[in-house]
């Protein structure tokens, strides 16, 4: 089957999903949470390799392909799931908490970061990420710091 994608862009698609979300699961690794740098890199890098596989069927469909009959929004939405799947099965519920929520929406994140990037829109991504890891650093230190001050009152 033919692509219009070519595989040096295929390459650079790859990598910046991957590459992007190196930074999410690098900030989970290094809190020490199960799910770091790999975990976030493959969903990443996954979610990019499906919407540009839905694309290459897309692709022979308008080249008149009849095997080929795929619409692309049902791709985003199978990885969508998937991905919510592992995100789920990341929040664990221990001695009364719940614990793991912001690592899978974390996770699901990534997938969106490899869907920007797998469609070639690197500025989605790339914001994405930038707004992903204010959220996560600089908000969770506020977070922490505000729940250790109001937990001593």
């Amino acid at each position: 089957m033919e692509t219009e994608i070519a595989p040096l862009d295929m390459l650079l698609r790859l990598s910046v999903a991957a590459g992007l979300a190196l930074f999410l699961g690098l900030e989970r690794e290094l809190r020490g949470k199960p799910a770091g740098l790999r975990s976030h890199m493959l969903v990443s890098l996954g979610s990019a390799t499906f919407i540009m596989i839905g694309m290459s069927v897309l692709f022979a469909t308008a080249e008149g392909d009849p095997s080929a009959r795929i619409d692309p929004t049902r791709v985003v939405q199978g990885v969508v799931g998937g991905i919510g799947f592992l995100g789920a099965g990341s929040i664990i519920r221990s001695g009364g908490q719940i614990q793991g929520i912001t690592t899978g929406a974390s996770i699901w994140l990534a997938g969106a970061i490899g869907v920007s990037a797998g469609i070639n829109n690197f500025y989605l991504a790339g914001m994405v990420t930038g707004l992903a890891l204010v959220i996560m650093v600089m908000l969770g230190h506020f977070e922490r710091e505000w729940v250790s001050t109001e937990q001593d009152r």
